[in-house]
């Protein structure tokens, strides 16, 4: 049997019929053996199972009592039926509870194989879907963008690298500064690329329940358990777990997750069983974890054990020059986005993002171009385009300060408070001059003076009331 082959489950009180099935198998499949219904179900409870070859009579609990619970478990797993007799009705009860297919025992050799193999495919792809529809598509598909900058230029070396070496690789970074990217990257260019990729936000899940997202519960191990709950480890199983922001992670977990990784097997909330996974993992965090370490927050022993590879991602204000490459994509994907044809930002509005020390980093840089193309009336980004609090960042840097650089950052936020206040209004310039509780005609004097009547014109789909 070929490393990471498939596993299939045979449950038929009849030996026989174990061996024959075993023997058919066994070359291509991990096989596994159950004499019993009760039996079969244990194994299901603690390894993860492609495919059962299910007799329909044995003694005990029947083969259609083990479908349904394993229906009413929704596990990930395929179930052949198989019955010593052809009974239309049989047949047609078996498909109603959810099996895949059923046969009788005297079968054909390449039929099962064939069966199997099909029944497997149909494992995969729900296991597939069950990966995707964690994930958001549009991170998904995202590059990370750099420029010219050696620092991170570097990085993309090192994950190039490593990529194919299945360790354990720790992203260290500020948020907002692309450590997801990475992990995506990793995982596209290692010999994974076609299992799932399974990002898990652990600071966003309450801490009563990080346990159970990441290895899953039994039914009604806890209050609210309504149903037997795979998880992320299982989920991510064959491919790439990312545990993001795992310096967020609290003690008690901390020990679980040091063994599941070290153990390569899980056990859920209520199970009791060890389960078996192979994946690799990737962590991530923007805490400084050897001061965690030191102060008793993190164990030392998790620490050593994700700190494999460890590779940390610059922020953005340690890289400026990067902006010359970053700025035009996200030009062009909001471009896309907006339907407009922005061609780029002015050489002193650039300045002036430049200086600005980004605590958002990347993710900053993209949430303000896309703010800016979407009110853009013009071909270009203009300085006074620019929100004032990035130009009040150049008075921290007198020699820098120009002229009239308070005045102009007067200007900026008045500008972007009207801006908001007309967008709130749904651009109507008389319900904007009445919430900001002036003349209309004085509004109207300021938007021409700041040069955005003809922005609200637009956007309203018709000229100023």
């Amino acid at each position: 049997m070929a490393p990471g082959s498939k596993t299939v489950l045979i449950v038929d009180d009849d030996e026989g019929m174990r061996d024959t099935l075993t023997a058919i198998l066994r070359r291509d499949y991990r096989v596994l053996r159950a004499s019993s219904g009760e039996s079969g179900l244990a194994i299901l409870d603690r390894d993860n199972v492609d495919v059962v070859l299910l007799d329909v009579r044995m003694p005990g609990i029947g083969g259609f009592e083990v479908l349904k619970q394993i229906k009413e478990s929704q596990r990930l797993v395929e179930v052949i039926m198989i019955s010593a007799i052809n009974e239309v009705e049989t047949a047609v009860r078996a498909m109603k509870l959810g099996a895949y297919h059923y046969i009788t025992k005297d079968f054909e050799y390449d039929a099962v194989l064939s069966l199997v193999g099909n029944a497997s495919d149909r494992t995969d792809l729900h296991r597939k879907v069950m990966s995707l529809s964690a994930q958001v598509a549009d991170e998904r598909e995202r590059p990370f963008v750099t420029g010219p900058s050696r620092s991170v230029r570097e990085v993309l070396d090192l994950v190039r690298r490593v990529a194919g070496l299945d360790a354990t690789v720790l992203i260290l970074g500020e948020s907002g500064t692309g450590k997801e990217l990475l992990a995506r990257m990793i995982h596209r260019e290692s010999g994974r690329a076609d299992a799932p990729f399974m990002p898990v936000n652990l600071a966003a899940i309450p801490a009563d329940l990080v346990e159970s997202a990441l290895f899953g519960h039994e039914k009604g191990s806890f209050t609210g358990a309504v149903r037997q709950q795979l998880g992320k480890f299982e989920l991510a199983d064959g491919g790439t777990l990312f545990l993001d922001e795992i310096g967020e992670l609290k003690p008690d977990v901390q020990a679980k997750l040091l063994r599941a990784i070290q153990e390569s097997e899980i056990e859920r909330v209520g199970g009791g069983h060890p389960i078996r996974v192979n994946l690799r993992i990737i962590a991530a965090t923007n805490v400084d974890l050897d001061k965690a370490v030191r102060e008793g927050r993190f164990r030392e022993d998790l620490f050593y054990r994700i700190n494999v590879i460890p590779m940390r991602v610059p922020p953005l204000r340690d890289r400026p020059e990067d902006l010359v490459a970053l700025v035009p994509f996200f030009l062009g994907r909001y471009n896309a986005k907006f339907r407009k044809q922005v061609l780029g930002v002015e050489p002193s509005a650039m300045e002036v993002l430049g200086v600005y020390p980004w605590p958002g980093n990347v993710r900053e840089l993209e949430n303000l171009v896309e703010r800016l193309v979407a009110v853009s009336d013009g071909d270009w980004i203009r300085d006074e385009d620019l929100p004032y609090e990035y130009h009040l960042a150049r008075l921290t840097r007198p020699d820098e300060a120009s002229e009239g650089l308070f005045d102009r950052a007067c200007e900026m936020f008045e500008r972007n408070f009207i801006l908001k206040a007309l967008e709130q209004a749904h651009w109507n310039v008389t319900a904007t001059a009445r919430s900001l509780g002036m003349p209309l005609s004085t509004l109207k004097f300021k938007m021409d003076r700041l040069d955005i009547r003809e922005i609200a014109r637009k956007l309203k789909g018709a000229g100023p009331a």
